[in-house]
């Protein structure tokens, strides 16, 4: 993975006007090399929700505003941004003046869409409002208190295993852990998988996912495994996992892969 250039792992200055060639992309195509997908054909349709809580910019007055952004990045997009060359970028907006929240709109999403090579959207969100957040969303069953006889910390797929009747279930986990491949600093993230096939092993499912626990690799890579996996190994009719993970340096990321078309992220979690 060309990594050398990122800003993730070094010490960086953080600048504090305008610089768009801060961005780091970095490219899908390794990830999904590895998955079985090297043509460009994946099985999913998809998305990347970043929340990002640190934005900030001028007003013509010099009195600064300040917003929180919802970012989509399309599944299909080439690459995906290094995310402290994203918390940076936004950080060069802080003493920038800008004539409107939407021309600060306008120029994330410009900036966005040319370094990943696709169209993102970006919306703002006024601080001043509410914004519910959940433990579980609804209709979702706990896995967590499953008994698993035999527990591993390093990646196990064979662990999933479905049977039986087809049935349609939605099941929750809040014990995804993952390691940032450059840092080795954790991820944490709450895993939701909803599903119609045969009804998939809750152990299995969640001894599978303890064993991500050592395993080293992006936000959108660990979904896209995750997804990759229970397709190819329970063989359900219908599949959406995704994965919300918690906040660092102000940004969280939320991928989602899925059968289906429509976005499907669910409400954001109190660990956001």
């Amino acid at each position: 993975m060309a990594l050398d250039n990122a800003p993730l792992g070094k010490n960086s200055d953080y600048p504090d006007q305008y610089d768009p060639s801060l961005l780091f992309p970095v490219a899908r195509e390794e990830n999904r090399r590895r998955l079985g997908f090297p043509d460009g054909r994946w099985p999913w349709f998809g998305g990347d929700l970043w929340q990002a809580w640190e934005v900030s910019w001028l007003r013509p007055s010099g009195i600064p505003d300040l917003a929180w952004a919802e970012i989509r990045f399309p599944a299909a997009a080439p690459a995906i941004i290094e995310s402290k060359s994203l918390k940076l970028y936004l950080n060069s907006l802080n003493q920038t003046v800008f004539s409107s929240s939407d021309q600060v709109v306008e120029t994330v999403t410009r900036d966005l869409s040319s370094a990943c090579g696709a169209a993102v959207s970006v919306h703002f969100n006024s601080v001043d409002h509410s914004h519910t957040a959940v433990g579980r969303p609804a209709g979702y069953e706990l896995i967590d208190n499953e008994v698993v006889d035999d527990v591993v910390y390093s990646y196990a797929p064979e662990s999933l295993t479905a049977s039986g009747p087809v049935v349609t279930e939605k099941l929750c986990s809040h014990l995804l852990k993952s390691n940032c491949p450059v840092t080795g600093q954790p991820d944490w993230g709450t895993v939701l998988v909803s599903y119609t096939g045969p009804a998939v092993d809750r152990a299995g499912l969640l001894r599978y996912l303890v064993s991500f626990r050592q395993k080293q690799d992006f936000h959108e890579h660990c979904v896209e495994t995750l997804f990759t996996d229970l397709l190819n190994l329970c063989q359900p009719e219908s599949l959406t996992v995704c994965a919300r993970y918690t906040r660092r340096g102000g940004l969280d990321i939320n991928p989602w892969r899925s059968t289906e078309p429509e976005e499907q992220v669910g409400p954001r979690l109190v660990r956001q």
